[in-house]
């Protein structure tokens, strides 16, 4: 099967389990990977026949600026799940959604939850 990246989606939201975290926002990054077949669009040269990516990430930026859930792993299945319903020729989808500042001492790192979903699962 073939695949489409879309990777550094870079977005400010408001989910976190803290309450300055739902009230101040935070950066929160994410990355996708779309299964799907991309034989018919490489023949016809036609948007129509794939994945417009930029529907893609604009359904994305807009779901984490207003999304409010306290924990990340609602806000990346709620990521895959509206990927699989609004495009139709997305088969499956890897999101990883990356939190780069969380609130926590002494801690420089970032916080990644990855999810793998496929149609079959909604």
């Amino acid at each position: 099967m073939d695949c489409i990246y879309l990777t550094g989606i870079r977005c400010y939201g408001y989910t976190g389990y803290l309450q300055e975290e739902q009230v101040l926002g935070q950066w929160f990054e994410v990355d996708v990977k779309l299964w799907l077949d991309i034989s018919t669009a490489a023949k016809t040269d036609a948007i129509e026949n794939t994945v417009d990516y930029r529907s893609v990430i604009s359904l994305i930026q807009h779901l984490v600026k207003t999304s409010k859930f306290a924990l990340l792993e609602k806000l990346v299945t709620t990521i895959a799940d509206s990927i699989l319903q609004e495009c139709d020729r997305v088969i499956q989808v890897q999101v990883i959604l990356s939190k780069p500042a969380a609130p926590i001492p002494d801690f420089g790192g970032k916080i990644s939850i990855e999810l793998i979903k496929s149609k079959s699962n909604l």
